[in-house]
């Protein structure tokens, strides 16, 4: 994927990786790439940001996988959610209130998940099915 990837553009051109950050994304990465649950875990055990470990993971052109909200990265088809509301409409009423600009930020996302203790997963296919986008991502994948 190396030299396919463009990741890197989005940051100017002084922009370097976090060397930390690198060290353990280089230990715990898999064919330049990253999954979303590795990202956050590396970003727990350092102290940081997962938006800085998605910013290393962009510098270094390693491709970011497998959101915890089935979003992206899965194959064939990228995304494994489905459009389902869930049974409790409190949760849908969640959403609506947790929306910024029409859109639902990642991190309200899992953090309704957690205050229904529901998968994460349960609100990507409650936003799927009320056709609400979820954005920003917290490791700036979109």
């Amino acid at each position: 994927m190396k030299g396919k990837s463009r990741f890197s553009e989005k940051y100017g051109p002084d922009e370097r990786p976090d060397p930390l950050i690198k060290e353990q994304i280089l230990k715990r990465s898999k064919k330049d790439e990253l999954a979303c649950a590795v990202a956050f875990e590396i970003a727990y055990k350092l102290g940081g940001k997962p938006s800085e470990v998605g910013k290393t993971a962009d510098l270094l052109e390693y491709r970011l996988i497998k959101c915890q909200l089935g979003l992206f990265g899965y194959k064939p088809g990228h995304s494994i959610v489905e459009a389902k509301l869930p049974e409790n409409n409190e949760i849908v009423d969640a959403i609506k209130d947790g929306m910024v600009n029409d859109r639902l930020p990642c991190k309200t996302a899992w953090e309704i998940a957690a205050r229904f203790d529901v998968h994460k997963m349960t609100i990507s296919s409650a936003c799927e099915a009320m056709s609400i986008k979820i954005k920003p991502c917290q490791l700036g994948a979109f």
